[in-house]
């Protein structure tokens, strides 16, 4: 089940009793993996060429299977989308496809100290261009977060239960989510 009916999953309409309108965005409680997978092939053909996703939740929570859910819809082999803990950036390239971005850059901001530890792993260079930048552990370097992002927080709820609450910010307050 890709959501509960009171809880609409993106890019779909209605409103949200969760959130305010004010707030925007939504609330989708997924059931298992599938669900997920499911979920993020919807976003995937939502979002434009150039997007960033402020992946924010527990240890365990799901934003490396999220990110790897979001690759894999856009024919990025999931396999090879792990968890940037060390390595801190992955960049994926991605089949070219009308609109869709030319690469995945999947951060893990959890090690570093602030936004001017960016400056040496050449946040700059990788983010530019058409890209779809994930990161995780964004609260570590809020300040050089675009202003144009959506804000996707997983809550764990059960052991293959999650809660999704997708807060556009920006531009993206236009999108559908």
């Amino acid at each position: 089940m890709p959501s509960t009916p009171e809880e609409p999953a993106p890019p779909g309409g209605g409103s949200d009793p969760g959130r305010t309108a004010a707030e925007g965005g939504r609330v989708v409680r997924v059931a298992d993996e599938g669900a997920l997978a499911d979920l993020a092939r919807r976003l995937a053909a939502s979002l434009p060429a150039r997007a960033c996703l402020a992946l924010e939740g527990d240890l365990g929570a799901g934003k490396t299977t999220f990110a790897k859910a979001l690759a894999a819809a856009v024919g990025v082999d999931p396999a090879a989308v792990v968890s940037p803990t060390f390595g801190l950036v992955h960049v994926h390239a991605v089949p070219p496809r009308p609109g869709g971005p030319g690469r995945i850059v999947h951060a893990d901001f959890y090690r570093l100290a602030g936004a001017g530890d960016l400056a040496e792993i050449g946040w700059d260079d990788a983010t530019a261009g058409d890209a779809w930048t994930l990161v995780e552990w964004p609260s570590r370097a809020a300040a050089a977060l675009p202003a144009d992002r959506l804000d996707v927080s997983i809550r764990i709820d059960a052991p293959t239960v999650r809660t999704l609450t997708f807060t556009p910010r920006g531009r993206f307050r236009q999108g559908p989510w």
